[in-house]
């Protein structure tokens, strides 16, 4: 059994964002109904789907990993009968979930008001770049636009350097995940109420969010941070360092970690009163920093990582993607899943990081072929075979 069985889900969404928080909803155990437009399906779709690296029989990566555990029907939501259609659908769902445009919903008259009308109990999120409220809430916005103007990119990068994305679009999986929380939250206050809401989640609102004690610490100084690298903005050492055949993180954010690492290196002239405690460690950073750089780079990552794991300091190899994919701690905890095509074949890619422990069936069914599933959905409001096809030759669905 999986905790959101019996929840279903008509999810409107594309790309990135949206299909994310689809895509955790169902590895959860809702019955996740992609919504397609006939013929040309979701934008993801096409992505890749001619890269013979990063595509398998016709479903490139992004489309193979966000719509698995997914049912998929096309529908012309901007026919009248495709809108009735998704009007009888919206009688038996639980949560309506796109990321279209600001105002998309409502011109097309699946909106919170609209829905809500049909059926009380439902829940609708929206996830947006701007959010639905506010001077800015028609603009255009994806990914990389979510992190500019969240912050995150200003302090992101080498001193000196340009300001950097992160390397993951964590304005668009910000959004989703923010989704997932806001869903599950209004599921929760419809036990009490018996009635469903609107859920509004901006990327944006997300990224900031996200910088968490870092813009209460501004508040507080009236200080713009700068780009620090890989160090912090308090702990030294803190930071990225050098081996002789590739990078390892320190992360000293106590004293007493302090000392356990000056037993362990050749450093007498870093073990000075003054570097006993935060404030001195930090005034002399850049001196710490270049000794350690010195130090490390002197033999290998294995061979400093046994001595600091065995000091118990915090510390960590810097992976790559192959060696992250593969490091035994994720495989021991189900994180890489295989999961097959449709027509066949099968590939890797992350499972769900959310382990509970009564209701966590681990299963992941095949992205679906476009309208896969409408045979099986629209028999549910009462249409015969005859009247599937005589709407598939209208072009409704």
């Amino acid at each position: 059994m999986k905790a959101l069985q019996g929840i279903r889900i008509l999810d409107l969404t594309h790309m990135l964002s949206g299909p994310y928080a689809g895509m955790m909803l169902a590895d959860l155990g809702a019955e996740t109904i992609k919504v397609e437009p006939p013929v040309t399906g979701e934008g993801t779709r096409r992505l890749l789907e001619k890269d013979p690296k990063n595509s398998l029989n016709g479903f490139g990566a992004y489309y193979m990993t966000l719509n698995r555990n997914k049912k998929s029907i096309t529908l012309d939501l901007k026919s009248e009968k495709g809108l009735q259609i998704f009007y009888e659908l919206v009688k038996t769902a639980d949560i309506v979930l796109s990321n279209f445009s600001a105002g998309v919903t409502e011109r097309l008259k699946i909106d919170y008001p609209h829905l809500s009308s049909i059926n009380p109990r439902i829940i609708t999120c929206t996830i947006t770049g701007f959010g639905e409220t506010g001077p800015n809430k028609d603009r255009t916005a994806f990914d990389m636009v979510a992190q500019a103007m969240g912050g995150g990119m200003s302090i992101t990068g080498q001193p000196g350097n340009p300001p950097t994305r992160s390397g993951i679009p964590i304005g668009d999986l910000g959004g989703g995940l923010m989704g997932v929380i806001g869903v599950l939250a209004a599921l929760q206050a419809r036990h009490t109420t018996g009635r469903g809401q609107h859920v509004d989640i901006s990327m944006l609102d997300a990224q900031i969010s996200l910088l968490n004690y870092m813009a209460t610490m501004h508040f507080l100084s009236g200080v713009i941070p700068d780009k620090l690298g890989n160090g912090h903005f308090v702990h030294v050492p803190y930071d990225t360092f050098q081996c002789s055949d590739g990078y390892l993180i320190i992360a000293i954010i106590a004293d007493n970690f302090w000392e356990a690492l000056l037993t362990l290196l050749p450093a007498d002239d870093l073990n000075t009163e003054e570097h006993k405690y935060q404030p001195g460690r930090l005034k002399n950073k850049q001196l710490i920093h270049r000794r350690l750089n010195e130090i490390l780079s002197t033999n290998t990552q294995t061979y400093w990582l046994e001595k600091l794991r065995s000091a118990r300091i915090p510390c960590a190899p810097v992976y790559n993607l192959k060696q992250a994919l593969h490091d035994e701690q994720v495989l021991a905890r189900n994180m890489i899943v295989e999961v097959a095509h449709p027509l066949g074949g099968s590939t890797k890619m992350p499972g769900n990081p959310i382990k509970l422990s009564n209701t966590h069936e681990d299963t992941f069914t095949p992205p679906p072929l476009l309208g896969q599933h409408n045979e099986e959905v629209f028999s549910t409001l009462g249409l015969s075979h005859e009247d599937i096809e005589t709407l598939q030759a209208a072009g409704v669905i």
